[in-house]
């Protein structure tokens, strides 16, 4: 294992940080898809990651850019709709992105981020950099015409890309055993000539491990790397969709949370390793983060009708602030 203590704490920090980052959401502002249950998959492969290197997340898309690094002060203020926010209050749960950290973004549509991580594995590749990219995306996804030719195009071209799919078992309310003619995904890398991974998702470390594994392919020029990641949600696809049928049996939903939740499982791997001093401590800064958090984002301003102006031109018109002369007021 190639983590340094340090290291370590901060991989079970950050997975702490998107666990009570989407709880503080529930109680505060419940909005949005939750990626509780499968922050050992993300976080995991993050820490694979430098600070450079290009990041495409979900729909599910809290956890990646906290996953990766963000502040999660601008990132709590964007699901309040703040002016503070990371994207200024217009891009909410399902849009969230941060430049300055390499996530090009996430989105709504099932699938989009495989052609946006592959078109910059290609950019990689003729500035001649020695970055990766990484993409996330889930085992709906699989079935989408993006994936097979994403993959396909950086077989081709060994493009600097790592393939990571987040296969929680569940499309919604459609198992994987029931949507795909092939449900070992990472068995789909046959096709293309690349290396397929399977990992247990909930194992951070494990998944630590595999992305490093690819990233350091894909740094010497080798290409591509699909790994599919075993995790669970342990909500329903969002928290706000009614689901009017059952379409899992509870005590699948129990065992997950008692005995296969990734942050009890690292903390006691770090409790072994007599790190449980240091696990304390950044569970008590990961609360009072999270309080922070909450204060800034609902003490923030309101968006301006001005920031959505500027987010839809890239000309130098003048806009006047206040709504008058608008076409709409006509």
């Amino acid at each position: 294992m190639n983590l340094e203590p340090a290291r370590q704490i901060e991989l079970f920090t950050r997975m702490l940080r998107i666990r009570k980052f989407e709880e503080a959401i529930i109680a505060h502002h419940p909005v949005g898809h939750l990626s509780i249950g499968q922050e050992g998959a993300i976080v995991g492969a993050c820490m694979a990651l430098r600070h450079d290197d290009y990041v495409t997340g979900t729909h599910r898309s809290h956890g990646h850019p906290i996953g990766k690094g963000a502040d999660v002060l601008p990132l709590m203020a964007e699901i309040f709709g703040k002016q503070t926010g990371v994207c200024k209050g217009l891009g909410g749960s399902m849009h969230l992105t941060d430049t300055s950290m390499g996530l090009i973004g996430e989105s709504a549509i099932v699938g989009g981020g495989l052609p946006l991580a592959t078109g910059a594995g290609l950019s990689i590749q003729v500035r001649k950099s020695d970055q990766v990219s990484l993409c996330f995306f889930g085992d709906g996804a699989v079935n989408q015409g993006t994936f097979g030719e994403s993959l396909n195009m950086a077989a081709i071209w060994k493009l600097p890309v790592i393939y990571l799919c987040e296969n929680n078992g569940y499309a919604v309310t459609t198992s994987v055993a029931k949507s795909h003619g092939q449900p070992d995904i990472h068995r789909r890398a046959d096709g293309f000539g690349i290396p397929g991974v399977l990992v247990d998702g909930q194992d951070a470390e494990a998944v630590y491990e595999a992305t490093r594994t690819a990233v350091s392919r894909a740094r010497a020029g080798e290409g591509p790397t699909l790994i599919e990641a075993k995790t669970y949600r342990f909500d329903e696809h969002s928290n706000r969709l009614a689901i009017p049928i059952k379409y899992r049996e509870e005590d699948e939903i129990a065992l997950y949370r008692a005995e296969k939740d990734p942050i009890t499982l690292y903390r006691a791997v770090l409790a072994g390793r007599g790190l449980e001093a240091e696990a304390d401590a950044a569970e008590a800064a990961t609360t009072a983060l999270m309080e922070e958090a909450i204060r800034f984002a609902k003490e923030s301003p309101e968006p301006q009708l001005q920031d959505l102006l500027d987010s839809m031109y890239s000309n130098p018109i003048h806009f006047p602030v206040a709504n008058e002369g608008m076409p709409w007021n006509a």
